[in-house]
């Protein structure tokens, strides 16, 4: 049965054993289109093997994957971020020693099909400059171009790597852990980030703090030991019984 037109991605029956282990374990998710969708459960439940999988930097042992309509189950990393697939990663993948404005300009050349020129001429470098303003503006650090990326907190750093992201121009934004190691102020500055930039794309994401998870999805699905406990709204998923028994048993037992 084909994916519907409100449905931008659908596995089914996707799994992925890595040497008798099953990690994932045929984990049916259905993602509609401009929501924000929250995949989430207690340490080793798969999380970030789900998004391996469905982003193709790990082969699934089983199932399918479709995007937008077409199944790249079989597709290559490359092909499906071009697509608008676009992940960023729990560890900071940002270059430390350019400047905030150096990191969202070699973003933008990866969109345009450009290599990392780094020699090319001032003027064909700049003239990414007034779209890395603009990406800049909306993750709200205009201020911090100039700055070198290693000098940013924490937070802000997590914001420059959304900017990156969105400078691919994704339709589709995987977030993994995008408030882990925050204090809360920075907390509350990628919440209202990550909101922002959903207006107009639909995000999933891995995230471990349930208030964040509690305030910013429509959608929450619940891995435990690589299979789907639970899904619907945060209200149903954290009244679930099972849901409860999976976070005391593996967190607190």
């Amino acid at each position: 049965m084909p994916a519907g037109s409100d449905v931008i991605l659908e596995t089914r029956g996707l799994s992925k054993e890595f040497r008798g282990f099953v990690a994932v374990k045929n984990v049916d998710l259905r993602v509609e289109r401009g929501t924000i969708h929250a995949l989430i459960g207690p340490n080793g439940a798969g999380k970030t093997t789900c998004f391996n999988l469905l982003t193709r930097f790990l082969p699934a042992t089983a199932g399918t994957i479709v995007y937008k309509g077409h199944d790249i189950t079989d597709e290559s990393p490359a092909d499906i971020a071009r697509q608008g697939l676009v992940r960023s990663f729990q560890i900071s993948a940002v270059f430390p020693h350019l400047t905030v404005l150096e990191n969202v300009r070699i973003a933008l050349q990866r969109r345009r099909g450009a290599s990392f020129d780094f020699f090319r001429s001032d003027r064909v470098l700049h003239e990414f400059d007034p779209r890395a303003r603009e990406l800049l503006a909306a993750v709200g650090l205009q201020e911090f171009e100039q700055t070198h990326a290693a000098e940013l907190s924490y937070g802000r750093k997590r914001a420059l790597e959304i900017a990156t992201t969105l400078a691919l121009e994704p339709e589709l934004m995987l977030l993994d852990e995008p408030t882990a190691g925050m204090g809360h102020e920075d907390v509350d500055r990628i919440a209202a980030l990550i909101q922002r930039v959903a207006r107009d794309r639909t995000v999933l994401m891995v995230e471990h703090n349930l208030g964040v998870v509690a305030s910013l999805s429509q959608k929450i699905t619940v891995l435990a030991r690589g299979e789907v406990l639970a899904e619907g709204d945060y209200q149903s998923v954290s009244k679930n019984p099972a849901v409860v028994a999976a976070y005391l048993g593996t967190e607190h037992g």
